[in-house]
């Protein structure tokens, strides 16, 4: 058994406990009582202040406690005294010390160890269609790509022609040097133009793919409500068979069908539930944010109406916009420069004049092959956009069909004209339309989308 004390102590003790027996035996003079009382409240006294700076000492120096236990119990063995249990108020007075330093110690470290944890994403962010574009334009990797390729190219560029841009025209004598100062000075430009176009472009395409994640979002949850819907007709349609089976009004198959018919309701269920997952961390990708960053999206659905122009309007508006359109038409500007340097400081009737005309006819042929480009992208974006506007209003007839078709069919089987099938087939023809309806109008947010990119918007 380990005892607490050192030999030291253990001899106070021992004193005080003699001295003590001694005063209630009466052994002793009233004065020697009073002298030994006041010996052994000053050797207490010394063995309390030595035993108060052990414990500071092992405060301030943490682990020396270890090593002072383990001498204590070490002199405890080799002296084998046992625990006196005459004065209880000396001991108390001795062990108050150690006792204050063994609750200390631990808890010295534990208060400034400070809780490493990874931010999470916040949950349950609202976002709006416009949001979500302005997340996609301030974080898309792509996009910031290409700024900085557009920055670089136009540093690079600027440091290829500064110095022959800088060379007065009175100094050029040839056509070498003509080109090296107006085209590579027109060059610069046109990069310099055609790369800040270009990044607008780039925005356009993020512009787009952010709508486009957010609509394929909005679809896959309006798809898992569905069939939450679903699954809880099914279920209703089971309790309704179990209890025509129970009173013998209905076959074991009527029920056997019904529970067919949930089964398939949770199988679906959980694809919606899956496809909900994957849309959300396409949209998060492509936003350039936490992959399993949640979001509480405001549907915002582009409203049915038909378009204010015509085809032809749409085309030249989209032929005045587009960034193609500018890139073809800054290399003819470029070309028709050539020529004109040629002509002035040489010959065009010369091999450079004659191939100098031939890049000008291609930039001509460049420029009608792209207007030929845009005009076919953007009837068929109108075109697209015209008939998803139709469908969405033929989808919800034949979904409010449907609806009908479902409820009649549940009062036939309530009166025992229809079978479970014809009620399980009913209301699968019912979740199938009111799909094919929110795909409608999926399909005409995108066309939306798609028309007014093609326009250049």
């Amino acid at each position: 058994m380990n005892f607490p004390y050192s030999n030291k102590k253990w001899m106070t003790i021992s004193l005080a406990a003699v001295l003590t027996t001694a005063i209630g035996a009466g052994t002793l003079t009233a004065s020697a009582n009073t002298a030994t009382t006041e010996q052994t409240k000053t050797a207490v006294t010394a063995t309390t202040e030595q035993d108060k700076a052990t414990a500071t000492k092992e405060t301030t120096a943490t682990g020396t406690e270890a090593a002072a236990t383990a001498t204590d119990a070490k002199d405890q063995a080799t002296t084998g005294t046992p625990a006196p249990a005459a004065n209880s108020t000396t001991t108390e007075k001795a062990t108050a010390a150690p006792t204050t330093t063994t609750t200390t110690a631990p808890t010295a470290p534990t208060t400034t160890t400070p809780a490493t944890t990874t931010p999470s994403a916040s949950v349950g962010a609202e976002l709006t269609l416009e949001k979500a574009i302005q997340q996609a334009l301030e974080t898309n990797a792509t996009l910031a790509t290409a700024r900085l390729d557009a920055k670089n190219a136009d540093l690079n560029q600027m440091l290829s022609y500064k110095t022959s841009a800088d060379m007065p025209a009175d100094m050029i004598e040839s056509l070498n040097a003509a080109k090296a100062k107006y085209i590579s000075n027109a060059q610069g430009e046109m990069t310099k133009k055609l790369n800040a176009l270009q990044v607008n472009a780039t925005e356009g395409k993020i512009k787009l793919g952010a709508q486009q994640a957010y609509y394929n979002l909005i679809f896959a949850q309006d798809d898992l409500n569905l069939k939450q819907q679903s699954l809880a007709r099914a279920q209703t349609q089971l309790k309704v068979a179990n209890a025509a089976f129970k009173v013998g009004t209905k076959a074991k198959t009527d029920v056997l069908q019904a529970e067919m018919g949930l089964a398939g309701a949770q199988a679906n269920l959980t694809s919606a539930k899956n496809s909900v997952e994957v849309a959300r961390m396409d949209l998060n990708d492509f936003l350039g944010v936490d992959l399993t960053k949640d979001w509480k999206v405001v549907s915002s659905n582009k409203q049915t109406a038909p378009i204010k122009m015509t085809m032809k309007q749409a085309e030249d508006q989209a032929i005045a916009k587009r960034v193609e359109m500018t890139k073809v038409q800054e290399e003819l500007k470029l070309a028709e420069l050539n020529v004109k340097l040629i002509e002035e400081y040489s010959a065009l009737s010369t091999l450079p004049g004659r191939v100098a005309r031939n890049n000008v006819e291609k930039s001509q042929l460049a420029i009608e092959e792209q207007k030929r480009a845009i005009s076919k992208e953007v009837s068929q974006a109108y075109l697209n956009l015209n008939a998803a506007r139709e469908a969405i209003d033929y989808q919800k007839t034949a979904k409010d069909s449907a609806a009908e078709s479902y409820r009649l069919t549940n009062l036939r089987f309530e009166n025992g004209l229809a079978t479970t099938l014809e009620v399980i087939q009913a209301e699968e023809e019912l979740s199938n339309r009111e799909n094919q309806y929110q795909k409608a109008i999926l399909q005409y947010n995108l066309s939306v989308v798609n028309f007014e990119t093609a326009l250049g918007n």
